[in-house]
Parts: C-alpha cells; structure tokens; sequence
C-alpha cells in the first residue's frame, strides 16, 4: 500500500519481503517491511526500509556470515570479536554440533521429517531477544529456542533455532550438545505436537533425546531437581505447563521433572513407546477433561493410568536423594 506524497517527495508504502534459504526452507519465508521512497527525476527510489512488525530480519542486526554442514547451516552476526559465538569460529563449531544433533534425532525419530537444521546466532544477548519479539522476562536465560518464521503462501511455518551467543558460549562442548539435539527435536516432531500436547511430554522427551546414550546418571542430569529432594522439597505432580514457561520460578527443577518422566517411560518401556506415546498425544484432541483424555491415553499406551505413573515417577523423585 503507497502512503501519499508529502512535500518532500517522499511517501511510505508497506510490502513483504519473501526470502527463501536454498536446501532449507521448502516455501519463502515473509517479512513485512516499510519502505520509505522518495520522488526523483528518474523517478521513485527506496531511502529507507525497516520492519513493520514481527521479529526482524537477522541481517537487520548487523553483517551476516554463514558455515555449512554435511545437513546444518549456521547464519551468525558478526560481533566485534571475530572469535565469538556467532563470529566464523563459533559457527564452524555450531554446524559440527548441528550435524550431530540431526543424527542423534534420526536415530529416534526416523527420517520423516526434512532431516536438516537451521541455526541462527545473533551476536549478543539482547539480540537473541529481539529476535523472539518476546519482552517477557526469562528468555535472556534460555540458550536456545526454536520458533516458526511466517511462510508463504498461507504462511505456512519454517523453522529456525535461535541461539543466545552468551548462555550458549558459558556451557561445556556436552551442554551445547544437549542444548542443539534438545531443539532439533522440537524441529522434528512439529508434525506431531499440537497444542494439547503437555509440556512436560515434548520438553522431556526433547531433553531425554539430547541426553540418550551419555552415560550420565540421573542426579547429574536432575542436579537441581536432587538438591530440592534432598531439602525435603517433593513435587507433587508431573509440572503443569506454567511451570514450564520461560521467565517461571523453579523452571530448571520443572524441566528436569519432565526428563524424569520421559526417562521413566523410555527405561520401563522402551524407547519406541515413548515415542508412539508422544505421537499418540498429537494425534488425539482431548475433550473438556484433559486430564481423562491423558489418562485414557496413557492406560491405552502403557498399560496404567495417570495416577499409577505419576506414582512411579515419584518414586523416581524420591530416589534422587541418593
């Protein structure tokens, strides 16, 4: 839409921007824009373009550089430091933990899903923020989220892991592992998690896949979740999705409740079933009672309702005081 002319020659007009990534988004991605253009003898030219709502561009915040892996593209902002988390070191080392984190999910999942990640490393932390367009308070803890660019036609999503270059600098080679493969998994079962799906379900599954076959034990991987039994401190239920939330208190204790209880089914059932229970949740809607329609779920997948596995996963809580 073309604003009217001032008398400056200059009028603004608002457009979408469609930017597709070769081998990894399967339909354009959109960005609306505000263009401000200005009349000349030779006619209209564009003298400023800007966002007009939504999560900007990442090229918006700065000079992007890429590095590609055998199935992993990593587009980065440059920083000042050339060897920061989004400089051209980082995100050589970023494409390399991507590459394993598709593998590791394959190995589960299967490969019915496009089997290729997208990471972006915006450059600081506030960045990271600004890409979320999210202002609520939590998400500068977070070292990673996956979230839906609009698409088109029908904007239709594709994903994008964003990275927060400060968290994600502060943890160990095994963490940016987990954290990487933790976020594939949430790219591979888009197909299968809706909005009924519980959080604790598609966070600990997401968490336990990132852990699967790293030999660490239960109190190493739940130290937080240990510490609060050890001080008598005791859920009561698996986490509702509140507590699951970025910004909520004891969101490091919840999420490991919800790896517990992924651990649980994975260990007494086998991973398979986890997995089908997962993809058995997206599948069907629930009713006004979600809590009978997970019941029924669960007795149907497992063998024992919710009250009987909430039971054992307790048992599991308690059993991290060691």
């Amino acid at each position: 839409m073309l604003g009217p002319v001032d008398r400056a020659g200059r009028s603004t007009a608002t457009a979408e921007l469609t930017v597709t990534v070769t081998g990894y988004d399967e339909l354009p991605v959109v960005h609306p824009r505000r263009l401000t253009l200005l009349r000349t003898a030779a006619g209209r030219r564009i003298e400023r373009e800007e966002g007009a709502g939504g999560p900007p561009p990442l090229w918006d915040l700065g000079t992007v550089g890429a590095a590609a892996g055998a199935r992993c593209l990593v587009l980065g902002v440059d920083g000042t430091d050339g060897a920061d988390a989004a400089g051209p070191a980082g995100r050589a080392a970023a494409a390399v933990v991507g590459d394993r984190a598709v593998s590791a999910v394959e190995a589960l999942w299967g490969t019915a899903w496009a089997g290729r990640l997208l990471l972006e490393l915006p450059a600081t932390g506030e960045q990271f923020v600004r890409l979320l367009a999210d202002d609520r308070p939590g998400w500068s803890d977070l070292a990673a989220v996956t979230v839906s660019a609009p698409g088109a036609p029908l904007h239709a999503p594709a994903d994008r892991v964003l990275v927060n270059p400060e968290v994600y600098a502060r943890l160990s080679d095994f963490g940016r592992q987990v954290v990487v493969t933790h976020e594939a998994v949430h790219v591979a079962t888009r197909a299968d998690t809706r909005a009924w799906t519980p959080l604790w379900l598609s966070e600990g599954i997401a968490d336990w896949t990132g852990y699967r076959d790293s030999g660490r034990s239960a109190r190493q991987i739940a130290p937080e979740l240990a510490r609060d039994v050890a001080a008598g401190r005791l859920p009561a239920a698996l986490p509702p999705d509140a507590a699951l939330t970025a910004g909520g208190e004891g969101l490091a204790q919840a999420y490991e409740q919800s790896w517990l209880a992924c651990d649980l089914i994975a260990r007494r059932y086998g991973p398979e079933r986890l997995v089908a229970l997962y993809r058995a949740v997206g599948a069907a809607a629930p009713g006004a009672d979600r809590e009978a329609w997970l019941d029924g779920l669960l007795r149907g997948r497992l063998g024992l309702g919710l009250a009987g596995f909430t039971r054992l996963w307790l048992a599991e809580v308690r059993a991290l005081a060691g």
